[in-house]
C-alpha cells in the first residue's frame, strides 16, 4: 500500500492550524541521530515527503551540530515554503554563552542542557528564521520546559513574537497537563508535542487536558525510534538509540517478542506495522497529527499512506488487548 504525489492526505487542525493527518519530522536528516546521512539524502527525503502530501514539517534548532536541521530544511523548501508549515522547537542544545539548565531524561547520558528565558527567545527565533530561510515560524515549540524557569514568560516572549507576526501560532513540546493549562491562560496553544506509540501510552490527564482546550497532539517518536517498523534488530555505532535502554541488545529482543502480535495483525489487514502503528494513532483523537521520521522515499510514501488506512472497532479492540498485555522492557524513550 504506498501513496503517491498526486493523493492529497486528509487534513486536521492543531488549533486553528490546518494541515497533513501526518507530518513529517526531520530529526532523522541530521547526522547523529541514526548514523550518518549527508545533505543530498537528506533533501531527497524531505522533498519526497512534501510530494507524498506532508504539509508539516517538524523541526529544532537543536537537531544537528549549529542548526544544521534548520539550514537543510531552508534550502530544500526554496520555492516551495507556501506548500508546508514549518514547526521549529528552541532552548535546547544551547549557543555560547547561554547558560545550560539540566533537564532529567531517560537516556544513559541523563540530562538535556535547556534554557527557556525569555530574554533568549527571540534570539533563538531570529536564528531559526535564518536558518529556515523563511520570514515567520508557523508552530513554535519550546522544547523542553526550564526548570528553572516558569514556562509561562517562557509563552510570553512567544506571545510577542506571534503579535509582531514573525511566529504564527504557539506549540509546547513535553510538558504536564498542569503546564499545558498554565501556558494558555498566557497564550492560546495550538498543540502539544508528546512521546506517544504503541509503545508508549500518552499522559490521560494531558490527554484530557488537551482535548478540553482544543489543542491538537503531535506524538513525537510514533514509532517508536523505529522500533515499531519491526525492522530493528540491533543498533549501531553513531546511532541515538545506543542511550536508550530499550534498544540494549536484550530489551530489544524481549520487546521484538511481545510485538509479534501486533505485526501479526498488520500481515492480516496487509498493511506495514508501521502504517499499523500510525494508523492506531490517528485513530485515537481526530485531533492527533504523528510526525514520523524517515531518510527512505519509499518509505516516507508508506508511512503517509497510512493516513488512508481505517481500523474497525473489531481491529482496534484486538489492538487495545494486545497492548494492554504488552510489557516493555527499557523504560521510556525520554
Amino acid at each position: 500500500m504506498t501513496n503517491t504525489s498526486t493523493q492529497s492526505l486528509p487534513t486536521r487542525k492543531l488549533g486553528d492550524l490546518e494541515v497533513s493527518a501526518l507530518g513529517y519530522g526531520a530529526m532523522v536528516l541530521s547526522p547523529g541521530v541514526y548514523g550518518e546521512v549527508d545533505d543530498e539524502r537528506g533533501e531527497r527525503a524531505l522533498l519526497a515527503a512534501v510530494e507524498a502530501g506532508a504539509t508539516i514539517i517538524d523541526t529544532s534548532d537543536g537537531y544537528g551540530v549549529d542548526g544544521h536541521n534548520e539550514r537543510l530544511i531552508g534550502k530544500a523548501l526554496r520555492g516551495r515554503r507556501d506548500q508546508v508549515a514549518i514547526a521549529t522547537k528552541f532552548g535546547f542544545r544551547l549557543p555560547e554563552g547561554v547558560e545550560p539548565h539540566p533537564f532529567p531524561i531517560g537516556y544513559a547520558f541523563g540530562e538535556l542542557a535547556v534554557n527557556g528565558d525569555p530574554k533568549h527567545v527571540r534570539g533563538y527565533a531570529e536564528a531559526s528564521l535564518r536558518g529556515l530561510e523563511t520570514e515567520y515560524i508557523d508552530l513554535y515549540y519550546p522544547h523542553f520546559p526550564d526548570p528553572q524557569i516558569p514556562l509561562e514568560d517562557t509563552v510570553g516572549a512567544v506571545a510577542e513574537l506571534i503579535r509582531e507576526g514573525l511566529v504564527r501560532h504557539l506549540g509546547l513540546s513535553n510538558v504536564t497537563a498542569a503546564q499545558l493549562r498554565a501556558a494558555h491562560a498566557v497564550h492560546p496553544v495550538s498543540a502539544v508535542q508528546i512521546e506517544w506509540s504503541m509503545w508508549k501510552p500518552a499522559e490521560p490527564e494531558l490527554l484530557a487536558a488537551a482535548r478540553e482546550l482544543g489543542v491538537g497532539l503531535v506524538p513525537w517518536s510514533p514509532l517508536g525510534a523505529g522500533f515499531l517498523t519491526g525492522t530493528v534488530g540491533q543498533v549501531t555505532e553513531g546511532d541515538f538509540r545506543q542511550n536508550a535502554p530499550r534498544f540494549d541488545a536484550a530489551n530489544l529482543k524481549a520487546n521484538n517478542d511481545r510485538f509479534a502480535p501486533v505485526r501479526g495483525v498488520a500481515q492480516e489487514l496487509d498493511i506495514t506495522p508501521a502504517q499499523l502503528a500510525l494508523a492506531w494513532l490517528l485513530h485515537q483523537d481526530p485531533n492527533v497529527v504523528p510526525i514520523p521520521g524517515s531518510r527512505t522515499p519509499k518509505h516516507i510514501e508508506e508511512n503517509l499512506a497510512a493516513a488512508h488506512v481505517r481500523l474497525d472497532a473489531d481491529v482496534l479492540g484486538r489492538l487495545e488487548r494486545i497492548l494492554g498485555e504488552t510489557q516493555v522492557e527499557g523504560g521510556t524513550l525520554l
